[in-house]
């Protein structure tokens, strides 16, 4: 309940998180049908990256920060970019969008968002963040329990973002549970899982656990801004997506080889990998 994460907004991990999944809204609007978002960890949704949580770590100066001086861009970007341009018309990077706010601004009309804060003081903020789109409903629950209080939806589709705060040492395998009881409700659920990279020797555990999971299909997309094999700190952040959409893989292909010459810091790489293959 401490985690605040207006402290790392727009910073590496960020990017990484909200460009992939910026394109996983865009291919599953492809189709007309609604969706639902489901966001077990919201956070507030919108941050100042002025502000003084943001300022005090100046984290976003080596993610967003690069990503927005950038001369060159893929156009699989647009879509991200388009958002930030939008909320900084004037051309000066201040405001930056969380989870919530991309998928809410990137979905539909037709689309609903469950938008889930455990945190009192950000889970408020969160609800006067949202106000006045009639499509988001905020929870103010135990993250951990989304799954089996929101699944199955109406929608025959759905896109579950679990990002936690890691603050807890069972969190990685609180993830994996998540992720079966999500597909336990739903089978053709999308459900992205975000991680740190900083401890390989737990991320093997981890990996363990996801490839005996009950996912029909699992993608892991990794971006690392140091040496992954460096435990003294922070060296990336990783993704992995069960039933990721047809065309994700090839578009990560792409993106992750520019985000890792735009984001390393003392050394820059990625992985991109099936722990499951469809089954």
């Amino acid at each position: 309940m401490n985690y605040r994460h207006a402290f790392h907004a727009g910073n590496h991990a960020d990017v990484f998180k909200h460009v992939t999944l910026a394109r996983l809204i865009a291919l599953i609007t492809r189709k007309d049908t609604p969706f639902a978002y489901l966001d077990s960890h919201a956070g507030v949704g919108l941050y100042d990256l002025r502000g003084d949580q943001a300022s005090r770590t100046g984290e976003w100066l080596e993610g967003i920060g690069r990503v927005w001086q950038a001369q060159s861009v893929p156009a699989l970007l647009d879509d991200y970019l388009g958002v930030l341009r939008a909320m900084n018309p004037d051309g000066e990077l201040r405001h930056y969008p969380g989870s919530p706010e991309l998928a809410r601004v990137l979905s539909r009309e037709q689309d609903r968002l469950h938008l889930n804060e455990k945190h009192p003081a950000d889970g408020e903020l969160l609800k006067d963040n949202m106000r006045g789109d009639r499509r988001v409903a905020v929870h103010r629950g135990e993250g951990w329990f989304v799954p089996r209080a929101l699944l199955p939806t109406h929608e025959k589709r759905v896109l579950l973002l679990i990002d936690p705060p890691f603050e807890q040492p069972d969190e990685l395998e609180r993830c994996v549970q998540a992720l079966d009881e999500a597909h336990g409700r739903m089978r053709q659920a999308i459900v992205a899982i975000w991680y740190p990279i900083k401890d390989r020797r737990q991320l093997k555990r981890f990996y363990q656990r996801l490839e005996k999971s009950g996912a029909p299909k699992l993608l892991r997309a990794e971006l690392y801004v140091h040496n992954p094999d460096d435990a003294e700190r922070l060296t990336g952040s990783g993704l992995v997506i069960s039933n990721a959409p047809w065309g994700l893989e090839e578009e990560l292909r792409e993106l992750l080889p520019w985000l890792a010459q735009t984001l390393g810091q003392s050394q820059g790489g990625w992985t991109l990998d099936w722990l499951i293959a469809e089954r």
